[in-house]
């Protein structure tokens, strides 16, 4: 057992450093994809991004690296017809966040969960990758912070910021547009990829699965929805994804209270009928494993 968890966290190591020394920030491009009028979808290095933009005012929801966040801001003044005054993040990890210092010094207003803030302006163990991350500037915080739900009445529209408990982190929030009929649920929703659950930080899988839950609550066969990494989605795409995390979940769970040890599971094939969402950043076995782990470090 102490094998495959020693092997499982060395390959998360090795794939991090990897990404960071094969990332070449001046090739990244930010791309606009728009979803309804003023509403974009931006992508480039890291997680997706939001754009809304209109007479009073525009909001980029999440920011990726530091090193795009000129490159960001060059797209947001392209596309907007008002000054960028909001930036919120659905959560803490620097590939949402890593723009917040550029953005914040000029005097954008940073909005998150209070536990977003609290994880910036703290030095932070990422267990996944067993490297500490150090706090981050003042800048970088958000201002205004939230403990449930809030709303920003902007452009003739509302803005919810929606907490969601222990799923991603313990610090996520979804960005719904009841209006425009559009939700961002950051990395509580990978499109078409296994989840990371971030243990360290919070995270759940069973908070993950409530997620989507509450998700699907929220949205209809029209609503256009952003993940946090892959292509804008539709209810059935979400559907689909509850179903896998629900699916997996139970068979891992029947597996551990029939006393089967990490190996077994590993070697019982429990993602079968999923192997379409093996291609992400985490894999098959990573995701049993955290199964795994959360049960029995409980």
């Amino acid at each position: 057992m102490m094998k495959y968890m020693i092997l499982s966290i060395l390959s998360l190591i090795i794939y991090s450093s990897e990404l960071h020394a094969q990332r070449d920030y001046s090739k990244v491009v930010i791309k606009e994809e728009q979803i309804v009028e003023n509403i974009y979808m931006l992508t480039g290095s890291g997680g997706n991004m939001m754009l809304i933009t209109g007479d009073e005012a525009t909001i980029l929801v999440d920011d990726q690296f530091a090193p795009l966040a000129e490159k960001i801001e060059s797209k947001v003044k392209e596309l907007s017809i008002s000054d960028l005054k909001y930036v919120l993040n659905t959560h803490w990890h620097g590939d949402h966040t890593g723009g917040n210092e550029y953005l914040g010094n000029q005097g954008k207003i940073i909005v998150a969960h209070e536990n977003v803030r609290e994880r910036l302006s703290t030095d932070q163990l990422m267990k996944a990758f067993s490297r500490e991350v150090k706090a981050k500037p003042k800048g970088a915080w958000p201002q205004i912070t939230f403990n449930d739900k809030m709303s920003l009445y902007v452009n003739d529209i509302q803005v919810e910021l929606i907490h969601v408990h222990h799923a991603h982190t313990d610090g996520d929030s979804f960005v719904y547009l009841p209006e425009a009929n559009v939700l961002h649920m950051g990395d509580c929703f990978l499109n078409g990829r296994f989840p990371f659950i971030d243990l360290g930080s919070g995270g759940s899988v069973k908070g993950a699965i409530e997620a989507t839950e509450a998700a699907l609550m929220l949205v209809d066969k029209k609503t256009k929805i952003i993940p946090g990494h892959g292509s804008i989605a539709s209810l059935n795409d979400l559907k689909q994804y509850n179903y896998m995390l629900r699916t997996i979940y139970d068979r891992v769970m029947q597996s551990i209270k029939a006393g089967d040890s990490l190996e077994t599971l590993k070697s019982k094939n429990l993602t079968f009928g999923f192997e379409s969402y093996d291609g992400g950043f985490i894999g098959a076995e990573k995701f049993i494993d955290t199964i795994w782990t959360e049960e029995n470090t409980q």
